[in-house]
């Protein structure tokens, strides 16, 4: 997504929908999309530059337990 920014400028920002069918623990599933993020090549690429919203099976995943967002 792209979202306006000052001065007529934009950034980047993406939502991430993870489903994963097989894990029916909430927790299970937050946990294994926090640690697939704090590993992800992409994540730790744009990490700080771009707003990164994430879901594990239709539940928001709180990234600030997450010490390397932090």
């Amino acid at each position: 997504m792209l979202l306006p920014g000052d001065d007529r400028t934009y950034k980047l920002a993406v939502a991430l929908a993870v489903n994963l069918p097989s894990v029916e623990d909430p927790a299970e599933a937050m946990e294994l999309v926090r640690q697939a993020h704090k590993v992800c090549p992409y994540s730790n690429a744009t990490r700080g530059n771009i707003d990164v919203a994430l879901t594990a099976n239709g539940r928001d995943v709180d990234e600030r337990s997450d010490p390397v967002a932090a």
